[in-house]
């Protein structure tokens, strides 16, 4: 039994960044409280609390005298709240969702109506929409081609949700085309999401289980279990070693690994020693990407 780890799996730098800054701030004794959780982990958000840094889901509610601003941005008139209360502001927000953040606003200024391509409600998503909207707007959220709405109208300016999948960017485009809309697109993608996505669709292809880590919460975690089901049915989406069952790999040749843009080394390391303990081989990551495809051999440890 091969246990097969994905290229590129687990924390993203926007996120390690955040994580960075929240152990800066203690580590410099200034009491800090998140705006939401820093990430979309439970098991960080905990670990974080239990150091002294919990989290508050409204300025109002902050006690400490600094606010550390989550990984997925929040909307502008937070930051104003913060500054007018006088709170030390920790910025958080990953610098690829600050990046869509500023294309929104620019869209809309532009004269365009703003789609955001991305889920309607997730926190990145109602920053996106808000930067826009302070520009004039109008603004339009839509997860996927049936959420469009019939009057778009010509001019549109299309801004992507940084987890979100190309192929759902894809079919949007598609869809407007046939409608006759030609769009400005500004792609905010994120291309570690990107990096990540491919890589656990290479190893799903010649795994009989994955297991998927990261918090339930996380989007790109459960678009990569998403992803990974497509070629490998026995994917499982777990957040902790705790919850990995023997019994799912009972006739598995290989299994393979992969995490969310959310999930520490440190939490992936402690599934694969869990799974090691059942008395598998841990191997590293391919280099060769055709020849994994071809020969999951190919992720062998020499």
């Amino acid at each position: 039994m091969r246990i097969v780890r994905a290229k590129n799996a687990g924390a993203c730098y926007g996120v390690q960044r955040a994580l960075d800054l929240a152990q800066k701030t203690r580590e410099d004794g200034i009491a800090a409280t998140t705006l939401g959780p820093l990430i979309h982990n439970p098991l960080v958000v905990a670990d974080l609390a239990a150091k002294g840094i919990g989290e508050a889901k409204e300025v109002d509610q902050v006690r400490t005298q600094a606010v550390i601003i989550r990984s997925h941005g929040v909307v502008p008139q937070v930051k104003e709240q913060i500054q007018q209360r006088g709170l030390i502001m920790v910025d958080a927000t990953c610098p690829y969702v600050a990046r869509a953040q500023k294309a929104a606003a620019r869209l809309a200024q532009d004269g365009y109506h703003v789609l955001v391509v991305g889920e309607c409600g997730h926190p990145e998503v109602e920053g996106l929409r808000a930067y826009a909207l302070q520009q004039g707007g109008p603004v339009t959220v839509a997860g996927s081609v049936s959420e469009l709405p019939l009057d778009l109208g010509p001019r549109v300016g299309v801004v992507v949700q940084t987890t979100q999948t190309r192929e759902t960017l894809e079919a949007v485009l598609e869809e407007l085309e046939r409608r006759g809309i030609q769009p400005k697109v500004v792609n905010t993608i994120c291309f570690a999401t990107r990096e990540r996505q491919e890589a656990a669709a290479l190893v799903a292809r010649s795994a009989q289980v994955m297991v998927v880590i990261g918090g339930r919460n996380s989007s790109n975690t459960t678009r990569l279990a998403d992803i990974c089901k497509k070629s490998c049915p026995a994917t499982y989406h777990i957040e902790s070693p705790e919850e990995l069952d023997p019994a799912w790999f009972a006739d598995a040749e290989v299994v393979g690994v992969t995490a969310g843009a959310s999930t520490p080394e440190s939490h992936i390391q402690a599934v694969e020693v869990a799974l090691e303990n059942m008395g598998r081989q841990v191997v590293l990551p391919a280099q060769d990407d055709d020849a994994a495809e071809q020969d999951p051999s190919a992720f062998t440890r020499s």
